[in-house]
């Protein structure tokens, strides 16, 4: 089969490179994805060039230790192992292999029938199905800690990127009132997927922003934890998905002192039943697939550049020939 790997760290055009490798084969109790489409994400990009330097001592120093990144996958099942029962041969599923797996910019991919996958929905094709998991459970899990409840006030910051169109439909759909930050260009995009008011950060700074919300969820990972922190209402919560840089250390001193507002961030946890209850929000229509633009396989490292500009609009989305 045809993958990527990345041989260190540093741009993608210097690390990442084409190669062909054995197709897995799936043990007793793994299913052997052919995939469809995959996508590339912040979290991709921010280990493909170990930032923060910190993800060395996790992926490997010098270079990573799984050096087939990807965690997103949609695709075709083509093989099953004796123990499955889960799936059959010729099953349209979607999701996200494990964090000490990754796998998924290459053709194909194995992994256990109760790892975090799902049917992909019919209406959807495969690249929209990719457009799904990433933001969509990164969101679904911080919510759920955060207790999220209809009528709250929840400002997203970041609201047009992967994880931010995401948080904007999820929190819509748990009947909460939205407003989304974003730039100019972006405005009229958060505004059709639910917002029901958007801020347009090149004209008003955080310093400007006078209404308290009771939930806050920084999506970037970029700015002050503690300006995030103003804008949370007493008993509120502050979210910090992508957590990187000084944040952590901010993070770290609001979690110490700040008892009238609960503080989250870190890794998110995913399963099989958050993908199912994605799956179900996409097939009412409450989730939407919200793409930017869709690479060839053979155009990844654009696709990893793209990402890295940090101007995407929802998904960079990787596609099969």
């Amino acid at each position: 089969m045809k993958a990527f790997i990345c041989t260190g760290y540093g741009d993608a055009k210097d690390v990442l490179k084409m190669v062909e490798l054995p197709t897995p084969t799936p043990k007793d109790n793994e299913i052997q994805i052919c995939i469809r489409a995959t996508t590339v994400n912040s979290g991709d990009s921010r280990l493909r060039r170990a930032d923060p330097f910190l993800v060395r001592l996790f992926f490997g120093f010098s270079k990573p230790k799984l050096p087939i990144l990807g965690i997103v996958v949609a695709g075709e099942i083509t093989a099953i192992g004796q123990n499955v029962s889960r799936y059959k041969v010729g099953d349209a599923v979607f999701g996200m292999t494990e964090f000490n797996q990754l796998g998924a910019f290459a053709e194909y991919v194995c992994a256990t029938e109760t790892a975090a996958f799902t049917l992909k929905p019919q209406h959807m094709s495969f690249e929209e199905a990719a457009a799904l998991p990433f933001g969509g459970h990164t969101v679904l899990d911080f919510y759920k800690k955060a207790g999220i409840q209809k009528d709250q006030k929840v400002l997203i910051n970041g609201a047009s990127g992967a994880v931010g169109t995401a948080a904007v439909q999820l929190a819509k759909y748990y009947g909460a009132k939205v407003t989304g930050i974003c730039s100019t260009k972006n405005i009229e995009l958060v505004r059709s997927i639910g917002a029901d008011a958007v801020i347009d950060y090149t004209k008003t700074p955080l310093s400007d922003i006078s209404e308290r919300y009771d939930v806050v969820f920084d999506t970037i990972g970029q700015g002050s934890a503690f300006d995030f922190a103003k804008l949370v209402a007493d008993n509120g919560t502050l979210i910090l998905g992508s957590m990187v840089g000084r944040q952590t250390l901010q993070t770290i001193w609001l979690q110490l002192t700040n008892r009238r507002k609960k503080i989250i961030a870190g890794t998110v946890s995913v399963t099989a039943a958050d993908m199912d209850e994605l799956r179900k929000m996409a097939e009412s229509g409450y989730f939407k697939a919200v793409i930017d633009t869709v690479y060839p396989f053979s155009d990844m490292v654009a696709a990893h550049n793209h990402v890295d500009t940090g101007r995407k609009r929802g998904n960079v989305v990787v596609a099969m020939q």
